[in-house]
């Protein structure tokens, strides 16, 4: 087999999701498999350079993992000849900045979402994406999650029919962080940092809908600051100003209704952590982050509400597991191969920076909505 090495500029493995999903479960993964077969007895070979700010962090991990290359210095890894690929997983107001830096020194970009602070900053990335002529990707992992994947399949074989709604549950508590420790980093509620749950769950929720069940055509939101007080991780008390929930209805192109509530201060009572009901004229499911349950209208039971009598029926017990009919590799990994292979050979991509924007203009027009209170129409976004 010959080895073919690419060369990817790491900024922000120091950060939770970087590290775990992106560096360790993937990247590393790769390297762990042997490489990415390209076929034809040859093997693409993931080189990370790790980059970050914080020096003694990045040395840490570095050694943690066997890597030797890393630096503080972006300019001089973007001047590096070697490097092919840069990827952004740092805090959103950092990104554009770096991912334009990037665009300029000719590297193919990948990044994690939202792309920049406004449309305007993420369209202008797009643009100047096309005009270098770079190969480019968002990450959009929820589309490779178990579940999800069930549920395409459920569409792509016409099991719903007339696809008539969309019910979306998505959240956990988030611990404010003074008697136990919070699960999220603070710069999440300060908006300020560009902090806030539709800032960063908005854009995920674009994609989702946009893949699987249409274009959103309007979004009405309510946005809150459920918790106002929270402790930072050195135990320091700070004012909450970012929205830590947000209620959203979007209508999709079609016709279908969608419906998601994205919470860090609600407490799970669900099988997973999100999960999406659809309804259609002949069936429905509930899919969460690997499992999905089906009814038919064959299999439907005709309930009838009566107060006075308690329930006698378990409605849990009346839906039906779809199987998994296949392997369902890591999300991120999965989208990381796919793009890799975009680098490598040219096969196609649609996950580019233009469908990055597609997710900040719904987290902005969401925010519009829920100061103006109001719905708000979806623009198709153009370069």
């Amino acid at each position: 087999m010959t080895r073919r090495t690419v060369r990817i500029a790491m900024n922000g493995v120091t950060g939770r999701m970087g590290h775990r999903q992106h560096l360790v479960r993937s990247i590393l993964a790769l390297r762990e498999q042997g490489g990415l077969d390209l076929g034809n007895g040859e093997v693409l070979w993931p080189e990370p350079v790790l980059v970050g700010r914080r020096e003694p962090a990045l040395r840490a991990l570095a050694e943690r993992h066997g890597l030797t290359e890393w630096s503080t210095d972006l300019d001089a890894v973007l001047a590096d000849e070697r490097v092919d690929v840069y990827f952004d997983a740092q805090v959103t107001p950092a990104r554009a900045d770096a991912i334009r830096k990037a665009i300029a020194a000719g590297k193919h970009v990948y990044t994690e979402k939202p792309t920049a602070g406004d449309l305007a900053g993420a369209l202008d990335l797009a643009r100047l994406a096309a005009e270098r002529g770079i190969k480019h990707g968002v990450v959009q992992d929820k589309l490779f999650l178990p579940g999800l994947l069930k549920l395409k399949r459920l569409i792509d074989g016409g099991f719903f029919g007339e696809i008539l709604s969309v019910r979306g549950e998505f959240g956990y508590w988030v611990f404010e962080g003074d008697w136990q420790e919070a699960q999220r980093p603070s710069w999440n509620y300060r908006a300020q940092d560009g902090g806030g749950i539709v800032v960063d769950m908005f854009p995920h929720w674009e994609y989702v809908l946009h893949e699987l069940f249409g274009r959103v055509t309007s979004v009405t939101a309510h946005v809150a600051t459920h918790v106002p007080r929270r402790w930072d991780e050195h135990g320091k008390p700070y004012e909450a100003t970012a929205d830590d929930a947000a209620y959203g209805i979007f209508r999709l192109e079609g016709g279908a209704v969608a419906q998601i509530n994205s919470s860090w201060a609600v407490r799970v009572h669900r099988d997973e952590l999100v999960e999406f009901q659809v309804d259609g004229t002949h069936g429905s499911a509930v899919a969460g982050l690997r499992g999905c349950r089906v009814q038919h209208r064959s299999a439907t039971p005709k309930p009838v509400w009566n107060p006075d009598v308690p329930a006698v029926e378990s409605f849990r017990d009346q839906w039906q597991e779809v199987p998994d009919n296949a392997d369902f590799d890591n999300g991120f990994k999965a989208q990381w191969e796919l793009f890799l292979r975009h680098v490598a050979l040219d096969e196609p991509y649609r996950w580019d920076l233009l469908a990055g924007a597609r997710g900040v203009q719904l987290a902005e027009l969401g925010l519009r909505s829920a100061t103006e209170g109001r719905r708000l129409e979806v623009p198709e976004v153009t370069l």
